[in-house]
């Protein structure tokens, strides 16, 4: 090919593509040459002072010494020492302490925040939205009460409320009319409420008491309400029907929110109690 250049006197290597297309033999710019072996000289430099070569049982250690995890030791003691003044301070205040002082109060919200990613966010959500089944933390319907104390109370000791399944003593008219009540907001307008024994656990008003963690049925806020089926009315009537953990009943809904005084220090606790109570919802 080198014979039948059609560029004569060009510093080509004589490959000519499609009549001029040709490769050419000039040098590499000077600034890509000096980049080129201070790249070279660079990744010498730094095999000497950082852990980099291979050896039969190991590794060299560089010269500096070095390691991702002195590294990371280093950057935890940083933290642990900006954050010691506010855990110190913490050990000697309740939750509704933390609450009136606002740089702690501050403090405690950003701290929480992957305590309750932990923790709490699989049921409630990552933002306290609530999940299929869970209540939402976000607003401020509380079963127990949305004091700060009661907050801390239900992380401590978990909850685990009680409805009977009505389907066995209800007929399904009685069930139909019931429901019908609770999803107007109204349930006292029967007097099925009052006949059947509704008001012992949620009160003469339908109020709910949170001393029971008995649920409001006036709000219009339903936990049970499934994702993928807003049928409301269908809902409260299985509620009725087959009641909230009651063994008795197999098709009975299943709600328990587990204990984490177990598993959680006391002051963890306070932690998540006031970021709850930060969302909004409580009282």
């Amino acid at each position: 090919m080198a014979e039948h250049n059609p560029f004569p006197g060009e510093n080509n290597t004589g490959h000519v593509w499609d009549d001029n297309l040709r490769e050419l033999a000039n040098p590499p710019p000077r600034w890509w040459m000096i980049a080129f072996w201070a790249s070279i000289f660079w990744v010498i430099a730094y095999g000497i002072l950082y852990p980099m070569w291979p050896t039969l049982s190991s590794y060299t250690k560089g010269v500096m010494g070095w390691t991702q995890m002195k590294e990371y030791q280093e950057g935890v003691a940083e933290v642990d020492e900006v954050r010691a003044e506010f855990e110190a301070k913490l050990q000697g205040v309740s939750a509704a302490e933390i609450l009136k002082d606002e740089a702690l109060s501050s403090y405690t919200v950003a701290s929480a925040k992957v305590l309750f990613g932990d923790n709490c966010a699989a049921c409630h959500g990552s933002a306290g939205q609530g999940g299929p089944g869970f209540p939402a933390l976000v607003d401020d319907d509380w079963l127990y009460g949305g004091m700060i104390e009661n907050i801390e109370q239900s992380i401590t000791m978990g909850r685990k409320g009680i409805m009977n399944a009505h389907g066995k003593i209800l007929k399904p008219e009685e069930v139909d009319e019931l429901a019908n009540a609770v999803v107007a907001g109204e349930p006292a307008s029967t007097p099925l409420f009052l006949q059947k024994g509704c008001i012992a656990c949620h009160g003469m008003d339908g109020k709910g008491m949170a001393a029971l963690g008995s649920a409001n049925l006036t709000d219009s806020i339903y936990r049970f309400v499934p994702v993928d089926d807003q049928d409301i009315l269908a809902s409260v009537k299985y509620t009725i029907t087959h009641g909230v953990n009651d063994i008795s009943d197999p098709l009975t809904r299943e709600a328990e929110m587990p204990k984490f005084g177990d598993r959680l220090s006391a002051d963890e606790i306070k932690k998540l109690a006031v970021y709850v109570h930060k969302f909004g919802g409580g009282q």
